[in-house]
């Protein structure tokens, strides 16, 4: 019964993860031609920005499903180092979103280009 629950929160977390990421594409398509209709200047970086956000807060959320899944349900050697690998990618993603949306690494401070 717990196991079930549990496995329940995980796809939960899962689903909203998803819900989050196609919720922020679709908003910022539709922002970006907001913008870009009324001919601003920056409607591509603020489409970038608002969907590099929902990316960023997505991955989080998969993350966090995938932990509660590996450590709660099957906490096998093999499964950890599944999880690992899989944090390991989802980390490399986050910081080459921030990357790409803020033109610096995430332990750069702001302002610095190197």
């Amino acid at each position: 019964m717990i196991r079930e629950a549990i496995e329940l929160m995980a796809l939960g977390i899962e689903v909203l993860a998803v819900v989050i990421i196609v919720g922020g594409i679709i908003h910022g398509v539709g922002r970006y031609f907001f913008h870009y209709r009324r001919q601003a200047e920056d409607a591509y970086k603020r489409f970038k920005d608002k969907v590099g956000k929902a990316l960023l807060l997505g991955l989080e959320f998969l993350v966090a499903a995938d932990i509660i899944r590996t450590v709660a349900l099957s906490p096998t050697l093999y499964n950890v180092a599944v999880l690992g690998v899989l944090v390991i990618i989802r980390t490399f993603l986050s910081w080459s979103l921030v990357l790409e949306m803020e033109g610096r690494w995430p332990w750069q401070p702001k302002g610095s280009s190197e």
